[in-house]
């Protein structure tokens, strides 16, 4: 039995939804795999939050936290799209 499809990073979505709503600005020719760096970046600059379902954190949650992740979540994608421009691997053909 695995309980892998049983838990989730809650920043996971929040990450992939800012990173979305920005890249066509930042760099819209970005690969996937861009994407999925600047995510892993991005998430390893956060702190865990490991739940069941979406709306156990959104219930236990004040407008206040909300707010403070969102800017959390701003802040670590805005480091990783710096992060991975500066560093990203060259595509080999």
């Amino acid at each position: 039995m695995s309980i892998n499809n049983h838990i989730l990073n809650y920043y996971e979505q929040m990450v992939a939804e800012e990173i979305l709503s920005r890249i066509a600005k930042v760099k819209p020719n970005a690969s996937v795999d861009f994407m999925a760096d600047v995510a892993c970046v991005a998430l390893n600059k956060l702190p865990p939050r490991y739940i069941r379902h979406k709306v156990d954190m959104a219930f236990y949650m004040s407008p206040d936290e909300l707010i403070q992740t969102r800017q959390r979540v701003t802040e670590a994608v805005t480091d990783a799209l710096a992060f991975v421009a500066h560093h990203h691997r060259v595509e080999e053909s």
